[in-house]
């Protein structure tokens, strides 16, 4: 594989017996690169067929800390907050909590997150992340033509500004090579002349060029706000609505984990058969499980995380039936409370509880979709929920989810 590169603060550690991988050289064409090769092409001592086959032995948890001890994974993609603890592993950045939030808004279409911590890693996942490359290959694509009066977010900039930058660097790619993107929008920074006009222009006064693709914009941007516990005093909560009084903004007060566990007796979309997939929402947020073949009572047992806006939205799920030549077929719906869930979440986190318990239950009836009673149990320090759900607005079907609530504080 030929390649060419610069070879910066290379080096291998042995602590406690684990490989640490540190490096912040890239390929300059950044597009496609591999973590790995870059390991080995740095380091002769991976070069061989053994040193290959031990570093891919590692566990998906243990690459995966490799990849964050990286010089660019070090700092979110975004905004340059230090040791971030989220991934969009569809994109292939590591990103801080704030911009987490952000990122989901898009849709997991364009960004799909995953917690460094909370979710459980497959090989594949990380095998994906691999292939990526990390901040520093991805940051080299899609701000190739950042322009110079467009400044990137800082750790303490405003939920506005970390949206408004985040959605025009992936979900419009403003900033891509003009390669990649046929025509470039902007004149890159590091190509602009210091004797230049535009090199002088601010982020409040931009070229003509920035207007135009200022329409493409969304026009309702959604603002997120974090805050760091359930708790908070009133004065607090007053002074932050206060100043987050702006259309279309959200405050988000903690995480909500679920599990889709499996199906049941689902419905038939094809033949005989169906290939069905679930999408979760919560208000703009939604995210979706893998498509499984041919199977009316698929097992996913796939995690997906969503923020929890302070003004709770019921959890919206929906079954479809993949097809390649048509659109997907609808295969039922049903709706989740969240709120006793959030509420017992909020009192364990003021409480002194240690022991598993239950701490209430959504009760199954006429009014909802429940099979039997969802049970709300502490287990180990973790407010969760099992659900069974009937599908709603079709012939038949069942759903077992897991719901688990974390405060933004873990």
């Amino acid at each position: 594989m030929e390649m060419s590169m610069q070879q910066e603060n290379s080096d291998i550690k042995s602590i406690s017996g684990e490989r640490r991988f540190e490096n912040s050289g890239v390929r300059p064409g950044g597009s496609g690169s591999c973590l790995y090769d870059l390991f080995c092409c740095e380091t002769p001592s991976l070069n061989s067929q053994s040193q290959r086959e031990q570093w891919m032995l590692y566990g998906p948890q243990e690459r995966l800390d490799n990849l964050m001890r990286q010089a660019g994974n070090k700092f979110c993609a975004d905004c340059g907050s230090s040791d971030p603890k989220w991934v969009s592993s569809s994109l292939g950045v590591f990103i801080c909590i704030k911009c987490s939030g952000i990122h989901r808004s898009l849709g997991v279409h364009i960004s799909k997150v995953l917690s460094l911590n909370l979710d459980d890693w497959t090989d594949e996942q990380v095998d994906a992340l691999v292939n990526l490359g990390g901040n520093t290959v991805i940051n080299k694509k899609y701000e190739a033509c950042l322009p110079s009066y467009i400044k990137k977010p800082k750790p303490t900039s405003s939920i506005e500004e970390r949206s408004d930058f985040i959605r025009r660097k992936y979900e419009l790619q403003q900033f891509v090579d003009s390669e990649e993107n046929l025509t470039c929008p902007f004149i890159p920074s590091h190509a602009r002349s210091s004797s230049s006009s535009h090199s002088s222009s601010s982020y409040n006064n931009p070229p003509q060029d920035k207007k135009r693709y200022d329409k493409q914009t969304t026009k309702n941007r959604i603002g997120l706000s974090f805050r760091n516990s359930w708790g908070r005093k009133e004065s607090e909560s007053k002074s932050t609505k206060k100043s987050n009084s702006l259309a279309g903004m959200v405050e988000f007060i903690g995480l909500i984990k679920v599990n889709v566990v499996k199906g049941t007796n689902l419905a038939i979309r094809d033949l005989m058969t169906s290939d069905p997939y679930v999408i979760l929402s919560l208000g703009h947020q939604s995210v979706k499980t893998r498509v499984i073949k041919s199977n009316l009572n698929p097992v996913w047992n796939e995690s997906l995380m969503l923020s929890i806006p302070e003004s709770i939205p019921p959890l919206k799920v929906i079954v479809y039936d993949k097809d390649s030549f048509k659109t997907d077929d609808f295969m039922g719906e049903a709706e989740i409370d969240i709120q006793p869930l959030v509420s017992a979440a909020k009192a364990y986190e003021k409480s002194s509880i240690n022991e598993s318990m239950q701490l209430g239950k959504w009760v199954a009836s006429g009014d909802n979709t429940l099979v039997k009673d969802g049970i709300i149990s502490l287990e180990e320090g973790k407010v969760r929920q099992e659900i069974s759900l009937r599908l709603q607005n079709v012939e038949r079907g069942v759903l077992e989810i897991e719901l688990e609530c974390v405060p933004l504080t873990q």
